[in-house]
């Protein structure tokens, strides 16, 4: 069986600040940017990896979704306990430096962790968590 990971959804709540975050601040590459009825979803990723995306997505664009449900994420978006997603890198430390210089908000410095994995961890504009570990 050959199957990758095409894409990923993380939701936004500010398409520029997201756009700016992913773009300028990860230096991912801009594969797509539609907007539809006043919302924008946004498709980024790494350069030479055309095949693995991220999808910024305006989080309560669902039409199943309930008022109430709409609450609950805006809620749980600004607490950042929303969404997150588990990047990695062969520089950390370089990585973390240039975050940081960034802007980013910072949630955790390279730490080695009990589990046996590098990581730092940062949260973008809709408060995303974004943990990034050091590669072998």
């Amino acid at each position: 069986m050959d199957v990758i990971i095409h894409s990923s959804y993380l939701p936004h709540d500010d398409p520029d600040a997201a756009l700016a975050f992913y773009r300028d601040t990860l230096g991912f590459e801009v594969r797509g940017d539609v907007g539809y009825q006043g919302m924008r979803w946004i498709t980024v990723g790494p350069a030479g990896q055309p095949h693995t995306s991220i999808v910024l997505h305006p989080p309560a664009a669902d039409p199943g979704i309930t008022d109430d449900e709409r609450r609950t994420i805006t809620e749980m978006m600004a607490k950042g306990t929303y969404a997150g997603i588990n990047l990695a890198t062969k520089d950390l430390d370089g990585t973390f430096e240039r975050l940081q210089a960034g802007d980013a908000d910072v949630v955790q410095e390279p730490t080695d962790q009990p589990y046996g994995v590098r990581d730092c961890a940062f949260r973008d504009p809709a408060g995303n968590l974004i943990r990034i570990q050091q590669l072998p």
